[in-house]
């Protein structure tokens, strides 16, 4: 493929999501990535079957890999895993708590091994901690995070709607093993890294976790509005929705006057501020409520355009496939072509992304090279 990470070697001994969203990450960078699945393929293969057949899950996220079937409880196959960690730069593994200890492949083993060797361990909770032992799932450490307090309408919590600790964890994994290949380039040392879905969340939730610390108290699920800043969330018009937000006292004035057609409520002392406005919500609302309902979409958004006040409308996973700003690019999979969102960072001419295996499609061609 090229890339920046070309020449180095990743070995993912990995499932699911948070893992093998990293080790994609890596792959779409240049960098060699050997997948290593059980007898029976990664799970997560079976998640569903919407794409051609394929999992949704498993397309996007295990791109520009190889895949190689081995069974780590047999002596031959763990003899093609010693090699293949003899030459890799990078270990990547998401095995429950302990597992890959067991088999012979764990990270502080191999780094004593191999110390230029960069590992990383994605767990639930982490190797220590009363939940260490925990299996973790991405709505249970939503769960368990708080998250899903803070989501959702005044009435009911929700699950955030994608795998966001999962994402989150995965994220961190890759951000964190760029840095070590930094840190390697300039003292040869690698680094052992853990990652975790419960701590990443825990960082996510940092603004509510100190507004309760601090504050007293934890901002409420607001459904399509803002908690701690208003006016910031979805207002129906004659016809439809749509969200804005109001991030400064400077936007707050001219949306006054602009889209509502009220100098005196942009002097108002209720909704000079921020925090004036968080407390005067309701009425704040009524007043928008009043003028939005008597406006069709294009005379309000001719408003909101002369005010330059931030919107956006409200689409479903429709919109989104139709949506003007989505850029596409096109995997080869086992059983076709997919479509799919290209990578959100862009610089210069991006390698083209590499096809998803089928399992264990590269098993002869790595074990003759590892032998």
């Amino acid at each position: 493929m090229g890339g920046t990470l070309e020449g180095t070697l990743v070995v993912a001994l990995e499932q699911a999501v948070a893992a093998p969203l990293c080790s994609s990450r890596l792959a779409d960078a240049g960098a060699r990535v050997i997948k290593v699945e059980r007898p029976g393929g990664d799970f997560a293969r079976g998640y569903d079957h919407v794409v051609h057949g394929e999992s949704a899950y498993f397309v996007w996220l295990n791109r520009g890999k190889e895949s190689v079937t081995l069974d780590l409880n047999s002596d031959p196959d763990k003899a093609v895993m010693e090699r293949m960690l003899g030459r890799a730069d990078i270990y990547l593994q998401n095995l429950s708590l302990g597992a890959a200890e067991r088999l012979g492949f764990g990270s502080e083993t191999w780094r004593a091994r191999r110390p230029e060797l960069i590992t990383c361990d994605i767990s639930g909770y982490g190797d220590s901690g009363p939940y260490a032992g925990m299996k973790a799932y991405d709505l249970l450490v939503q769960a368990e995070s708080g998250l899903v307090s803070v989501t959702g309408t005044a009435l009911d919590m929700g699950r955030v709607g994608v795998s966001v600790c999962d994402i989150a964890a995965g994220m961190n994994a890759y951000a964190a093993i760029l840095e070590a290949l930094i840190a390697r380039d300039k003292t040869g040392a690698g680094r052992g890294i853990k990652v975790s879905l419960f701590d990443g969340m825990a960082d996510w939730m940092t603004v509510p976790l100190l507004h309760f610390d601090y504050g007293g108290k934890a901002p409420g699920r607001a459904g399509l509005h803002h908690p701690s800043i208003a006016p910031y969330g979805a207002y129906a018009h004659d016809g439809g929705a749509v969200l804005i937000a109001i991030q400064n006292d400077r936007e707050w004035r001219a949306f006054a006057e602009h889209v509502l057609v009220s100098p005196a409520l942009a002097g108002d002392a209720r909704f000079a501020t921020n925090v004036a406005r968080v407390e005067n919500r309701g009425t704040l609302d009524s007043e928008i409520k009043a003028v939005f309902g008597r406006l069709n979409r294009d005379r309000l958004l001719a408003r909101l355009n002369k005010a330059r006040t931030a919107y956006g409308m409200i689409n479903g996973v429709d919109g989104l496939s139709a949506h003007p700003q989505l850029r596409r690019m096109t995997v080869e999979s086992p059983s076709g072509p997919v479509e799919m969102p290209a990578p959100p960072a862009r610089w210069g001419a991006a390698p083209a992304p590499g096809p998803v295996p089928a399992p264990g499609q590269h098993s002869d061609a790595i074990r003759r090279e590892f032998s």
